[in-house]
């Protein structure tokens, strides 16, 4: 049974000089109506304690739109600049509930370069894209085909630091089905000095992607600093930063994108830690080697992954004590440095630190899946406390 599955397919495409310079105001004016109204709003709740939607702000934008200060909004394609009102309205959906924090303002600097369109706004025959206000197709690198006979409903066009130019088309992918169910549970611990540890025993090399270009990096960053704010030599001295940042953020998604695919598909139960990222890149020392080592990034495509194809997820608490925890007899040490790799219990079982805590994390996420939430995986421990609390992911039925 196939599964309803909207995936977007991204391709990089080279733009002329005229969709450049459209495609460039266009960003430009959705920036502006964001900003616009998420500043009305915000007056709006501050000044009246009002709360203002997206009808209202629709309605703002037409009348911006009749002045002749804004009158430039008129000049690119309305549907982009429609989207934007919608975006907002979602971020203030998600603030009300809790799930985000309160909408800032897009700078036109650090700011992502994008704008969406709707099926009304593009026009998609014969392997040809070509968006409103536009003469000729955009010059598509198909590097992949689309799903046969799908038909995209929202295409993204977006424009990355180092310069380059995307295409996003957002269609259903009917050739996403369950995989065979398999048997198979894994407990995967992530680290440093190994990316990944199975509970199997294999180690997966950590490949330290920023590390191999850090020297590069260093010393574009450098010849960045000197250059005079503002002037042309600074720009392309940015640009050349910026490129090295995108080359090693394509070879740390690709790396993580092979792992993925291959966990998911070999097993039915995939059980990992819950860590808090964003607390432990706090750490100065650890903070570059773990934000090159993308944690957060793996545990996504690893979840939404499992959801395409069938698989189960399981999140163990992160205070679960499974570097200190004997696989083999339950008994818990007292303390566990870092700097202690393989280590013995007093039941004579000599254990690698990594491969252990892969054991202890996949005993936990099978209780988990099984028995439910507070169940101890171990026999025993010496305080005679319950480990720690684990939590599945969640999994649309």
């Amino acid at each position: 049974m196939s599964t309803h599955v909207k995936r977007a397919f991204k391709y990089r495409f080279y733009p002329t000089d005229v969709q450049a310079a459209e495609l460039s105001r266009t960003f430009g004016c959705v920036r502006k109506v964001y900003n616009m109204a998420l500043a009305a709003r915000t007056q709006a709740w501050v000044t009246r304690h009002e709360r203002v939607n997206y009808n209202a702000t629709s309605a703002m934008l037409t009348a911006w739109k009749k002045t002749e200060e804004l009158a430039y909004l008129n000049e690119v394609s309305s549907v982009p600049l429609q989207q934007t009102l919608r975006h907002l309205q979602t971020a203030f959906t998600y603030f009300f509930g809790k799930r985000a924090r309160y909408p800032r303002f897009k700078s036109r600097k650090t700011s992502r370069r994008s704008a969406e369109y709707t099926t009304s706004a593009f026009r998609f025959r014969d392997g040809k894209l070509t968006l409103a206000k536009m003469t000729e197709p955009l010059a598509v690198v198909w590097s992949r085909p689309l799903p046969e006979g799908a038909t995209p409903s929202t295409v993204t066009v977006s424009q990355d630091a180092a310069g380059r130019w995307f295409v996003s088309l957002l269609c259903d992918d009917p050739g996403i089905k369950p995989l065979p169910a398999t048997g198979q549970a894994v407990g995967v611990d992530v680290g440093l000095d190994h990316l990944l540890t199975l509970s199997t025993g294999e180690k997966i090399a950590n490949p330290r992607h920023e590390r191999r270009d850090r020297a590069a990096l260093a010393r574009q960053q450098r010849r960045l600093a000197k250059k005079e704010k503002g002037s042309a030599n600074r720009a392309r001295a940015r640009l050349k930063v910026a490129k090295i940042h995108a080359r090693i953020a394509d070879r740390r998604r690709d790396s993580l994108h092979k792992i993925t695919t291959r966990l998911v598909r070999e097993n039915q139960t995939i059980v990992i830690e819950d860590l808090t990222v964003r607390n432990m890149v706090k750490n100065r020392k650890l903070a570059r080697a773990i934000s090159d080592a993308a944690w957060s990034e793996f545990r996504r495509m690893l979840e939404y992954k499992a959801q395409w194809y069938g698989r189960e997820v399981t999140a163990v608490d992160r205070w679960f004590p499974s570097s200190r925890l004997c696989s083999a007899c339950g008994t818990l040490q007292d303390r566990m440095p870092l700097n202690v790799r393989t280590w013995t219990c007093d039941c004579g079982t000599t254990h690698d630190r990594d491969v252990n805590a892969a054991h202890n994390l996949l005993a936990a996420g099978l209780a988990v899946t099984v028995c439910g939430a507070g169940v101890r995986p171990q026999r025993s421990t010496p305080d005679g406390q319950s480990a720690t609390k684990q939590k599945p992911s969640r999994r649309e039925p």
